[in-house]
């Protein structure tokens, strides 16, 4: 059963890789480094603000990564930081930014949304179910590492 296994982690370790890859030519294609797509993606995720902590979360990039892009949208005029509650921060989209989201990341959410149009609802929920049923189980061993 162990060798089996180990043949699927290496298939899912494939596909997570092939993934990210098409994501990172997506970003290419577009014109925008990930990191800005990242953090352009969670802009548009949320409604077009969302908390910069949000952004470190849901990134995947680190802090110091995103604080970089940010300085570089805000420089180009796409985003602004505005003081929140207590020491949080809002990230912004100005006109030119909401722009500019439409020419970027709502293309990459529209070519999401096309690749699951011959899915089942039933797939798609299913496929969420085991996604993040494999996060919480990962998750807990990762804490014995």
């Amino acid at each position: 059963m162990h060798g089996d296994t180990s043949a699927k982690i290496h298939q899912i370790n494939y596909y997570v890789a092939e993934t990210d890859a098409l994501y990172h030519q997506a970003a290419f294609k577009i014109g925008v480094a990930d990191s800005v797509m990242r953090i352009l993606y969670t802009l548009y995720d949320h409604g077009e603000t969302c908390l910069l902590s949000d952004i470190y979360k849901q990134s995947g990039i680190s802090k110091q990564t995103v604080n970089s892009a940010i300085r570089k949208l805000e420089k180009d005029n796409i985003l602004y930081l505005e003081a929140y509650k207590g020491r949080s921060k809002r990230v912004l989209l100005t006109a030119k930014g909401k722009d500019y989201l439409s020419l970027t990341a709502k293309r990459l959410y529209d070519a999401e949304i096309a690749a699951f149009e011959d899915w089942t609802e039933e797939e798609i929920d299913m496929h969420i179910r085991l996604m993040a049923k494999y996060t919480t189980s990962l998750q807990k061993q990762i804490l014995f590492l």
